[in-house]
């Protein structure tokens, strides 16, 4: 079979990795900007709240979260927008895109201890579901998760019996390659489709979404499988694909200029790309950090000053992990 259909069992095939709720933290499987800081989803949030206030965004429509784990993120944001002006919690929709029955049950379990029968939430299946007149649509680590074709030589990865071999590349495969400059790596599989369905499905939405990557092709492969924090590149002598196969995290890095590309196709409109760390502090990230320490303790405001950096140094999430916006 081709990578991209071998990766997509490994995600979300019977028994494949995504299948059941993964813990997430340092404890965990993983951790990501939301685990790292409820002040993630704050500053999203606050963002958000600002559209409202400048009539770029629409107070009777909906915050949609796609992927959302346990819904930390959306119930930080919630959370925050409730602080800046209790109506919204009356006046907005609330919806979750995911198709995994354990992890809904998971995420509506997390949102009754949160806020009890205050909050609704809709799920939604897919993108192609959700057909609303406007949304405000967040992300974060999706487009990492997509299956990939892997390319090398002009021929593409198969897999046989946890193998990897090499098969001559389709013709339309090796032109959408030249055309994006790229001679060797992986080509997201989905994008196109993705976001075909979300501009057919929204009339008006914004959408910000995060994830590690860059816009341009580094011609050299980035996937690779996580296990417990430890990082195997997939062709690491070391790693033994029929062990890590549905048990362990695979990932690769987001070219974001194909993310951009599939968005711009279908009638949106690329506002900001940036680094997490630019998005995060124009979002308002510094200004609730502050807010916060007026009505803390010293120990609890060191705490959190301490996650932030996490979110927000070069070193760590702050280069690596990039913010983009697509409005429609």
């Amino acid at each position: 079979m081709y990578f991209s259909e071998y990766m997509n069992e490994w995600l979300y095939g019977e028994e494949g990795y995504y299948k059941e709720f993964k813990t997430i933290g340092k404890g965990g499987d993983f951790y990501t900007a939301v685990s790292t800081s409820s002040f993630f989803g704050a500053s999203i949030a606050n963002y958000f709240y600002s559209l409202l206030k400048e009539g770029k965004a629409d107070k009777n429509g909906w915050l949609i979260e796609i992927g959302a784990h346990q819904g930390y993120l959306l119930c930080d944001m919630i959370q925050w927008l409730y602080t800046c002006d209790a109506l919204l919690a009356k006046s907005l929709k609330f919806g979750i895109v995911e198709r995994q029955p354990e992890v809904r049950k998971a995420q509506l379990a997390y949102i009754q201890e949160r806020f009890g029968d205050d909050i609704q939430i809709t799920h939604f299946n897919d993108i192609e579901d959700v057909k609303v007149e406007y949304a405000f649509v967040v992300a974060n680590e999706i487009f990492d998760a997509f299956p990939c074709e892997l390319l090398k030589d002009k021929k593409l990865a198969m897999v046989n019996h946890h193998k990897i071999e090499w098969k001559e590349a389709k013709e339309e495969t090796l032109t959408w390659a030249k055309e994006h400059h790229l001679t060797q790596g992986e080509i997201a599989i989905g994008y196109e489709d993705f976001a075909k369905h979300m501009a057919m499905g929204i009339k008006k939405c914004d959408f910000v979404t995060f994830d590690y990557g860059e816009k341009y092709v580094r011609n050299d492969f980035s996937i690779r499988v996580y296990k417990k924090h430890e990082v195997f590149p997939l062709f690491d002598e070391a790693l033994e694909l029929s062990v890590a196969y549905k048990k362990d995290d695979i990932t690769y890095d987001v070219n974001f200029k194909h993310v951009s590309d599939a968005f711009k196709e279908v009638g949106f409109k690329e506002e900001v790309y940036e680094t997490q760390a630019r998005a995060l502090i124009r979002f308002g990230l510094i200004d609730i950090l502050e807010q916060f320490s007026k009505q803390t303790t010293p120990a609890r405001y060191a705490s959190e000053a301490d996650k932030i950096k996490t979110l927000i140094a070069p070193t760590m999430m702050g280069d690596r992990f990039k913010m983009i916006h697509f409005k429609k």
